[in-house]
């Protein structure tokens, strides 16, 4: 039971001893065991592979109930926000903690702008990279090198902290459309400051001297949406990459790179990129929709890309807005897509199957949104280099809540040692 500062207690009983264990209790309601002083007296850990039930940090920032399929930030549903608000406005209020004044967003978007542009040393340096670089790890170099042409360091100013986060805001979707450009040899387009941070990258990406690139509204809110889909989604790996790495003292570059490298992983940022890939399998094997559904029953080494979720046990929220925007596109660029057919009775029979009900497969944001970058246009390598321009706002919301933590400390897990005991050397 709770008392009225929202903490309990209970114990742990072990070999005859009693140890006291607060219980802490968030805002929503979750409730937590602190378990700081076990090892001390106990000598025991805790075991928990892959941190499931393991709370790293107390956050105000962004809460989920996965039971539910609830997702909000700083209180704001992810219904809403995806409704009524713009990338930016929502990148200010994880950063911030408050939606902007009209004042205010317009200061911030300015700022933002002012510092989209790269260091033309930097520029060079991009077009050097061999051909074939994956876009992520493009991205992540750069990140960490504007680190050697605007110095951090420890103690600074929050002004020269608030210049730093714009400077990474404004920067990322440059490095991001420099290095798809750069890809295909195509000429480097610079950044209007007429433009909206969304109207911008789809810009940079796809103008060019002889064929302008005509913005469409709709497009455009559907990648804005598509950003504020990915923002934050709590301590999940690349966040928690971007936190454990600044436990260390090490600077926003540097944690933010730590963060682009984490999402990197298929098991991460990758999963959109998957399920192209598998429809495509799908359509060019000639299976139906059955057949995949039955393999996904029976074969233990074939999985349904954007289905199941480790945190949600229903239907994931942002999936449903994700599926509106997707449709929403392809009927405004008149795409009819046949990965798009195989996805919706996918969608359909998987649902209607006790099998993947009982098991909470249902479909999650990655579903959709792969089918919406790939009717832009996009190739599916730059795919995750979008959500980590979505990311970046949780990523530095969290960073900057780690700084001001009085309970901050070097994040360093213990392990139990499986290996050889101790052994004399031979001769």
């Amino acid at each position: 039971m709770s008392d009225e500062t929202g903490t309990g207690k209970a114990e742990l009983h072990l070999d005859g001893k009693v140890l006291p264990v607060e219980i802490f209790e968030g805002s929503e309601g979750e409730k937590a065991f602190d378990v700081r002083a076990l090892r001390k007296e106990t000598g025991m850990i805790t075991y928990d592979p892959g941190y499931g039930n393991t709370g790293s940090c107390r956050s105000s920032i962004t809460f989920i109930d996965g039971e539910k399929g609830i997702l909000r930030h700083r209180g704001y549903s992810i219904e809403d926000l995806a409704e009524k608000s713009t990338f930016l406005e929502v990148s200010y209020l994880l950063i911030k903690g408050a939606l902007p004044s009209k004042d205010e967003l317009g200061t911030f978007g300015e700022s933002i702008r002012r510092r989209s542009l790269m260091p033309e040393d930097l520029v060079q340096t991009l077009r050097h990279y061999p051909e074939g670089s994956h876009p992520m790890s493009i991205l992540s170099a750069m990140v960490v090198s504007l680190s050697n042409f605007y110095r951090e360091k420890a103690g600074q100013s929050d002004e020269e902290t608030r210049i730093t986060i714009n400077r990474l805001l404004g920067k990322m979707p440059t490095i991001a459309a420099f290095s798809y450009r750069q890809s295909l040899g195509l000429p480097i387009i610079y950044p209007k400051a007429d433009l909206s941070y969304s109207e911008n990258f789809l810009t940079m990406m796809f103008d060019s001297p002889v064929n302008p690139y005509i913005l469409d509204p709709d497009v455009v809110r559907a990648i804005d949406q598509f950003f504020i889909l990915h923002a934050d989604h709590e301590q999940n790996c690349s966040t928690s990459a971007v936190r454990l790495v600044g436990s260390a003292g090490a600077r926003l570059y540097a944690s933010i790179s730590a963060g682009v490298c984490a999402l990197w992983g298929p098991l991460h940022g990758g999963a959109n990129q998957q399920v192209i890939e598998m429809l495509q399998q799908i359509r060019t094997e000639g299976l139906t929709v059955d057949q995949v559904v039955e393999r996904a029953k029976t074969d233990k080494t074939f999985r349904l890309f954007g289905f199941g979720h480790r945190v949600y046990k229903t239907y994931d929220p942002r999936a449903r807005i994700a599926k509106q925007g997707c449709e929403k596109v392809l009927a405004k660029l008149g795409v009819r897509d046949p990965l798009l057919d195989i996805a919706v009775e996918l969608e359909t029979r998987a649902l209607a199957d006790d099998y993947f009900q009982e098991r909470n497969l249902f479909p999650n944001v990655d579903f959709y949104t792969g089918i919406m970058l790939r009717a832009l246009g996009l190739p599916t390598d730059i795919f995750t280099v979008l959500f980590a321009i979505g990311r970046l706002p949780g990523w530095i919301a969290n960073w900057l809540e780690l700084m001001e933590d009085s309970e901050r400390r070097i994040g360093r897990p213990r392990q139990i040692y499986t290996g050889e005991t101790h052994r004399p050397y031979p001769g």
